[in-house]
């Protein structure tokens, strides 16, 4: 891509990308709090259903689209190719952890349905659409 095509990104191309960064930057920050016994015994019972006994597959899984959704926000503001593959694999982690959350609720724990928009819905939402749009943005340059 020459540096005409990269002039050419609008205001809604790094409010997309910023918004997205600042999203999963906020997801890793989640992650790593998570790691924190303290922090973890603060949170609400049906957060510590989820970290407490989490399968390695569901750590790897919140690892995995957090930090990847991240990375992929940077590569896109750099307009790489690779942008569009390290962000779905970010949603194939947060698909993970949206697995590992209906497990933890079908063994009894009840969500409230903002819990389940704020934990389940909105990342999935949100990983698939900066994938789509970064694959949008990737086809016309």
């Amino acid at each position: 891509m020459n540096d005409t095509q990269r002039a050419r990104a609008g205001w809604g191309f790094w409010v997309i990308c910023l918004l997205g960064l600042l999203w999963n930057a906020g997801g890793a920050a989640n992650y790593l709090m998570q790691t924190d016994p303290a922090h973890v015994s603060n949170l609400p019972a049906t957060h510590q259903a989820l970290i407490v006994d989490r399968p390695v597959w569901a750590t790897a899984g919140f690892a995995v689209g957090v930090f990847g959704g991240a990375l992929g926000c940077v590569l896109l503001m750099w307009r790489r190719r690779v942008a569009l593959p390290v962000l779905l694999v970010s949603v194939i982690g947060i698909v993970l952890t949206v697995v590992h959350t209906l497990n933890v609720a079908l063994g009894g724990v009840a969500f409230s349905a903002v819990e389940w928009v704020l934990i389940g819905v909105l990342p999935l939402l949100v990983a698939l659409g900066l994938a789509a749009y970064a694959r949008g943005v990737l086809r016309r340059s």
